[in-house]
């Protein structure tokens, strides 16, 4: 349509030139001494026209001919920068293929040809650092963090992921302190942070972390939630020496990441230094809010090893987890040792073989053995413990 329009307005000038020129009567005269011409005007303009083209062209072969050095030497570099930029390229291919030493090769020659410095040298410290070439790798990561400031951000991220690949974990925390001074913390680094904290064992950032990226949606809750059990896993063991700083620590622990393997562990802790009626707290939280799914019968086997406290009141706790859970026999050897430690021969004896009928177990038989020592039945306590000691044979 545009060139329809303009080939209408072509030719509608054509034809006004044509009609001007046909009504045009005007002549030009020149006069010289002893010279006279006269031609029309119509001609007169025709040969401007055509001594402007003539000049016009010929200034513009002059200009073409006196810019050809120029123009060679702006091809020759044009043509050295789409040739740089494909090595460059090929070195970022090579890189992600696997192909570490031809990358090396590619990089250090786009690096040469100055295209992307800073990037070109990121990536022959990535190729280096591959193929464990230790020297090439900090040659280069100096080259990224001289050769263009703009680089910067990413010269410390990729340093933080090669001290982490390194297990220099104090390094890579330095590396994401500097990045963090200039430029702040994205969802990456935060990533690279939590590596090189656990690798460093300050579980405490690992949770602070955790949580930080659970908030951003940055990883899969499952995965947030093992990471959080490693830590209070750790956190615990490191504290279970101190009954102050332990009961401290799991009273402000949140109760969405206190799970089963954690609250077992920390059930045990507490029990080791004698902190048992905290552990009764916990152990009973956690299965009172549990499911089919969630029940943990390790938590009710160390519920019936507790010491000290109402006897009474825990035997009744347990006899309401027994009607959720009729068939769990762990929870019938708990009620069987709190009611031998209360004394309750009868209910502990029933309970006790009721835990045999539900699944025959070698720590069924030793707390019957001793009830039948307890109570002067020596041969039944010997059969018990004939049956133990080849249930532990097994």
């Amino acid at each position: 349509m545009k060139g329809l329009f303009w080939g209408v307005v072509i030719f509608a000038a054509a034809v006004a030139v044509a009609l001007g020129a046909q009504l045009n009567d005007g002549y030009v005269l020149f006069v010289l001494p002893s010279y006279r011409a006269e031609i029309t005007l119509n001609l007169f303009v025709l040969a401007l026209l055509v001594l402007f083209c003539l000049l016009y062209g010929a200034l513009r072969v002059f200009s073409l001919t006196f810019s050809m050095p120029q123009r060679a030497r702006e091809f020759r570099q044009r043509r050295q920068r789409d040739q740089a930029a494909a090595v460059f390229q090929d070195a970022v291919r090579l890189l992600f293929e696997g192909r570490f030493g031809q990358a090396l090769k590619k990089a250090t020659a786009a690096h040469a040809a100055g295209t992307a410095p800073g990037l070109s040298a990121l990536i022959a410290a990535r190729a280096a650092q591959r193929m464990r070439e230790s020297e090439k790798q900090q040659g280069w990561m100096a080259h990224a963090k001289r050769d263009d400031p703009r680089t910067e951000a990413a010269t410390l991220m990729l340093e933080a992921e090669m001290m982490n690949e390194a297990r220099n974990f104090d390094a890579a925390l330095l590396a994401l302190d500097r990045l963090q001074a200039k430029q702040g913390r994205h969802i990456a680094a935060l990533r690279l942070e939590l590596r090189a904290r656990q690798g460093a064992g300050d579980w405490d950032g690992v949770l602070k972390l955790a949580r930080q990226l659970v908030k951003r949606d940055a990883l899969p809750v499952a995965v947030v939630r093992e990471i959080c059990t490693q830590a209070h896993l750790a956190n615990i063991a490191r504290l279970s020496g101190d009954s102050a700083q332990l009961i401290a620590y799991l009273r402000a622990m949140p109760d969405i990441e206190c799970g089963n393997r954690v609250a077992l562990a920390a059930a045990k802790a507490l029990a080791a230094v004698g902190a048992e009626s905290e552990a009764q707290k916990l152990i009973e939280a956690v299965l009172d809010a549990s499911d089919n799914e969630t029940w943990a019968p390790a938590l009710v086997s160390i519920y019936g090893r507790l010491a000290g406290g109402d006897l009474k009141a825990r035997i009744a706790k347990a006899e309401a987890w027994l009607r959720r859970h009729p068939e769990d026999a762990r929870i019938l050897i708990a009620l069987g040792r709190m009611c031998f430690r209360k004394k309750l021969w009868g209910k502990a004896q029933t309970y006790l073989e009721a835990s045999l009928a539900v699944e025959a177990t070698q720590e069924a038989h030793l707390e019957l053995a001793r009830l039948c020592d307890e109570l002067e039945r020596t041969e039944e306590a010997n059969k018990h413990y004939r049956a133990s000691a080849l249930l532990a044979a097994q």
